[in-house]
């Protein structure tokens, strides 16, 4: 099961949520989202448990407590939607704006 959690404090890192998490069961992965600019923190990360059971005792126990001084949410991560775009890539018919020359 994934599971979202939010309002992290920025200096906690994967290892910590890892470790967060792991007295419940196992967890596959835990990834803190990072910035791609600044390479620091956005504040919300995601845990893989494999267990379901397990991961909804996690969530009960973890979810409005205190970390470091954040009260964090704690819920089951929603299913990622797939965006397809407006047009085809590569499509010959369909143009993008070309850049003139002057």
């Amino acid at each position: 099961m994934n599971i979202y959690i939010a309002n992290l404090d920025t200096a906690l890192t994967d290892t910590d949520l890892y470790n967060m998490f792991s007295p419940f069961g196992q967890v596959q992965s835990a990834t803190i989202a990072m910035d791609g600019f600044t390479d620091k923190s956005r504040g919300f990360g995601y845990v893989n448990m494999l267990n379901e059971q397990e991961a909804l005792a996690a969530i009960e126990a973890l979810n409005k407590r205190e970390i470091q001084g954040q009260v964090v949410t704690v819920r089951e991560a929603e299913n990622k939607e797939v965006h397809k775009g407006s047009y085809k890539v590569g499509n010959p018919a369909v143009k993008g704006y070309q850049f003139r020359k002057s």
